[in-house]
């Protein structure tokens, strides 16, 4: 049947167009991504809002760049004042933000998704803070030494010893947030004993370092957490369906085809890789890790590590916290660590609440 004739029925089938099944997204004709629409959705605001924040970071206070001369700045066309800002001042300042909080958004939804707990995060169990010590230390013991390779170690170090001391790994919620406060405490006294004894006249050079700053930040430091993000990144996603499955539990997993055990292995990998590495050139900013991923899971209302959206919720707080540090004159530019550990705590303390309502602690 030649085209010219075809039937109503099959004439008006033709102009159907094709749908994408729920929980999925169509590119044209042929491509189906397995994406939740309400994640896009909210992926996009994110990444919008952080947007703003950025140009907030860049053009307010004394020192900002005029709005108008914002687009040239950052094409590099800026000359006087705004090249220096831009340069030296804000801009590796707010680049090594944005990948520092996506960063630890990321890691805390891997850790979150493949311990199946809400309380899991670099922070509560005692990662960042061994990070933060290994980093510490070998800034001031070892100083030829980089110091990611401290926080990386002190990391690996921390997560052995938590999931040593509980006596059930990562699965046991309240004797993973006990094991974690203890291991983050004897991290802390570790880091105060080698500022304040070996090297006590070196204490304030590390003092914002240890509350989590992006002061005085360089494009070294922006190269090095983006370099983290850019090869840990895509490695997440490739876990990311399996962590989705192994949400379901092991037998389940094993079951469809994946391997829980690795699973778990590679995602824990990541997120203390990711963790140190934002550590390394920010400092233990705390708590970002554990509320970026809880507020991705309550926007979208879904199962699944949530990564994309995590990263860009992580970036978002850690800029607005920053942000906060450069403009309000209420305090004298505290550490950014501060404002995130004030607002963290305090959602902290709900989800603790939360889960002893329900029993689980």
């Amino acid at each position: 049947m030649t085209p010219d004739r075809m039937t109503p029925d099959q004439s008006s089938a033709a102009d159907v167009k094709p749908t994408a099944p729920k929980g999925y997204l169509r590119l044209g004709h042929h491509v189906v991504l397995p994406v939740e629409r309400s994640t896009v959705i909210a992926s996009l605001f994110a990444a919008a809002t952080l947007l703003l924040a950025a140009a907030a970071t860049l053009t307010l206070g004394r020192l900002g760049i005029a709005l108008g001369d914002l687009p040239s700045t950052v094409l590099g066309d800026a000359q006087g004042k705004d090249a220096f800002v831009f340069d030296r001042l804000r801009g590796p300042r707010l680049v090594t933000g944005i990948a520092t909080g996506a960063a630890f958004g990321l890691s805390g939804a891997l850790f979150q998704s493949v311990t199946r707990n809400p309380l899991a995060s670099p922070d509560v169990i005692g990662l960042s803070g061994g990070a933060g010590a290994g980093a510490a230390a070998f800034a001031l013991l070892l100083p030829g030494v980089p110091v990611w390779s401290g926080a990386l170690l002190g990391a690996l170090l921390a997560m052995c010893l938590v999931y040593v001391s509980t006596g059930t790994g990562f699965r046991d919620p309240g004797r993973l947030v006990v094991a974690g406060i203890g291991v983050a405490a004897l991290a802390t006294a570790l880091t105060q004993y080698v500022v304040y004894v070996v090297e006590r006249d070196k204490a304030t050079v590390l003092t914002a370092y240890l509350n989590g700053s992006l002061a005085a930040r360089s494009w070294t430091d922006a190269g090095t957490i983006w370099l983290v993000l850019l090869v840990a990144g895509p490695l997440a996603a490739l876990v990311s369906r399996r962590l989705t499955i192994a949400e379901m539990g092991d037998e389940i997993s094993a079951a469809l085809g994946s391997d829980p055990g690795r699973t778990r292995t590679a995602a824990v990998l990541l997120s203390v890789a990711l963790a140190a590495g934002a550590v390394s050139v920010a400092g233990p900013i705390a708590f970002i890790a554990l509320t970026a991923p809880q507020i991705a899971r309550r926007i979208t209302r879904g199962a699944g590590p949530r990564q994309l959206l995590s990263a860009l919720l992580g970036a978002l707080l850690l800029v607005l916290a920053d942000l906060a540090s450069q403009q309000l004159t209420l305090f004298d530019d505290l550490p950014a660590g501060i404002y995130t550990m004030a607002v963290g705590g305090i959602y902290l303390g709900y989800l603790l609440t939360r889960e002893w309502r329900k029993g689980t602690l």
